[in-house]
């Protein structure tokens, strides 16, 4: 906590300085207030002095009105400075998770980044403005009562010496018990949250299966696990301020006791008794003070280790020095080349690639297909430095990909995940995400070559449709082909469509790489496909089997010459008739 504070706070030196002063002024102004009462009541009230009661009365008015002024500027201010340090934190972490390649993404699950960035950010925030207001306070408030209380009378400032290690024991026995209790109610809140949020996530698959009771079963165990928790805590906290309350009853019951019996013998005045009760009261309030930090400090110092470590992570993928860039931006071509590359995934025992070469060329199709897990997907991600490569080289216009700024290489690229992945918003800005300046035409053109402007016209919103969480209105099919769209709209050099074309069906998928041809002439095509037939007009595929390429060349050479691609054909089928033959003619025939 204290490295994220010193990080973040430094340069709000001159607020805090600030903040300092007023919270220092505003507990000395609440430490005299006690002896001007004192002074009321012994040199007014005792003496019936009219004069010095109104004197003394209006000096006790200006001094509230002054504690009032520098409360609300303490408070404001360290909002202010709360505030801006959770704003940082989390643009800090945010920027950071956006350098992430997919190495660190795997670290930290999506699910540990949103906990982090929400509910571990806003527990730091809330102590952050509680140690501003309190921490600084409370010292001032326990030693200068305690001064002050001695001035008020020596002799009866001793009894503080055992009343105040009673309290003080007390307090810190209950708050041991409470800190590991918040704990565990967080550890069981993360537990709960998880449930739901897998619960909402998969509430399909659930009724598919029909595992309701299950389900139910499930949350009722962590609900309940929960409350028994929260209960636990509720009943210390109910003990604990009714046992506070007491002790500090007790101790004026004695102070006041031991007080008459100075008053009685003439060592103290009535005044003086009271103001002293009222130092005794500061002075517990700063130990409760205390004590409550110490139950909030280290939640905050948990939640601020496991934010900065996040921010602290460094990339796997960075940019060189001096990064490589053509001096015009249409220089580049888009020739993608593999040599001798060789891959393993973080903390794998064997490599997903070996020695993989080849060259892939603008206006030509460079198929992948293979078994599941023979890498395919993983050759994508190389081209686009993803991932850096265990072993060779991945070139691009002759270049090393290491020598390009991660952002500018990603510009060549008009990628078309395995998974469909759409934003909330419109179908209009997702197509933006592909080119922020795109106009109507563009957009209408860019669906029509990924066949999907048929649905899009049929939605009474047109391009403003909107889009939900993740796309969810939309089918599997219609998302990828939208996902297409915003990667034609771009005219990227490299087309990297992985897996892309799984959820059309065989007509729409002839149309669209029919469409598709005329539109990446001066693109490179690299194409990932299970289906045989989607993949059977490119120039070039690559059968991939165990990580390594097995065959290499059009469809008609592979059926000649690979047998494991002509065992995928044939489990497919066949080579069966063409799919341009499955087109129907003018007259309605095939």
């Amino acid at each position: 906590m204290l490295q994220m504070l010193s990080r973040y706070l430094r340069p709000y030196w001159l607020q805090v300085t600030i903040l300092v002063a007023f919270q220092v002024a505003q507990a000395c102004l609440n430490l005299y207030l006690p002896n001007l009462q004192a002074d009321i009541i012994n040199n007014g009230v005792s003496a019936g002095d009219q004069d010095e009661i109104y004197r003394i009365g209006w000096e006790m008015i200006g001094i509230s009105g002054l504690q009032i002024v520098a409360s609300v500027a303490a408070v404001i201010i360290s909002a202010r400075i709360a505030m801006r340090l959770g704003y940082e934190v989390r643009r800090d972490f945010f920027n950071s998770v956006e350098t992430f390649s997919l190495t660190e993404m795997e670290k930290f699950s999506a699910g540990s980044l949103v906990t982090r960035v929400t509910n571990d950010v806003q527990q730091v925030q809330q102590t952050t403005y509680q140690t501003l207001l309190i921490i600084l306070q409370a010292p001032v408030m326990f030693i200068g009562g305690l001064i002050m209380a001695l001035q008020q009378d020596g002799p009866l400032t001793w009894s503080l010496a055992v009343i105040l290690p009673i309290i003080l024991i007390v307090a810190l026995l209950l708050m041991s018990r409470m800190g590991p209790l918040f704990n565990k109610m967080q550890q069981k809140l993360d537990s709960l949250n998880r449930i739901v949020r897998e619960q909402i996530a998969g509430v399909r698959v659930i009724r598919a299966f029909t595992r309701e009771k299950t389900e139910v079963g499930r949350f009722d165990v962590a609900n309940s696990s929960m409350y028994k928790v929260l209960v636990s805590v509720g009943r210390l906290m109910s003990m604990m301020i009714p046992l506070i309350f007491f002790m500090v009853n007790m101790s004026n019951i004695a102070i006041m006791w031991f007080g008459g019996k100075r008053i009685d013998s003439g060592g103290m005045q009535i005044g003086s008794l009271q103001a002293f009760i009222q130092y005794l009261m500061i002075i517990l309030m700063g130990i409760m003070m205390a004590a409550m930090m110490s139950v909030m400090l280290p939640r905050a110092s948990v939640s601020s280790k496991r934010i900065l470590k996040v921010i602290d992570t460094q990339s796997d993928i960075t940019a060189p020095e001096d990064p490589y860039w053509p001096q015009n931006a249409n220089d580049a071509k888009g020739v993608i080349e593999f040599k001798d590359v060789s891959f393993r995934y973080p903390g794998a025992e064997e490599p997903v690639l070996s020695h993989i070469s080849f060259t892939a060329e603008p206006g030509k199709t460079t198929a992948f297909i293979g078994s599941t897990g023979s890498g395919k997907s993983s050759l994508l991600r190389l081209g686009m430095r993803m991932f850096d490569v265990t072993e060779g080289q991945v070139l691009v216009d002759g270049h090393d990909v290491r020598q390009y700024d991660p952002d500018r290489l990603a510009t060549l690229f008009g990628p078309v995940p395995q998974k469909a992945v759409l934003f909330s918003g419109t179908i209009r800005t997702n197509l933006r995400y592909g080119k922020e300046d795109a106009t109507e035409e563009e957009m209408w053109e860019a669906l029509r070559v990924a066949q999907a402007d048929d649905f899009v016209k049929e939605i009474p919103e047109g391009l403003d449709a909107p889009v939900a969480e993740g796309g969810t209105n939309f089918s599997g099919g219609q998302k990828q082909r939208l996902c297409m769209a915003r990667a034609i709209i771009r005219n990227p050099r490299i087309y990297s469509f992985d897996d892309s074309f799984s959820a059309l069906d065989m007509a729409t998928d002839r149309k669209l790489r029919a469409a598709l041809k005329p539109a990446t002439t001066e693109s490179t095509v690299l194409l990932v496909a299970q289906r045989a037939a989607s993949i059977r007009d490119a120039e070039q595929i690559l059968v991939l089997d165990g990580g390594q390429i097995v065959g290499r060349g059009t469809h008609d050479e592979l059926m000649n010459t690979c047998e494991t691609y002509k065992e995928i054909v044939d489990s497919q089928g066949g080579q069966g008739p063409d799919v341009e033959d499955l087109s129907i003619d003018e007259e309605g025939g095939r």
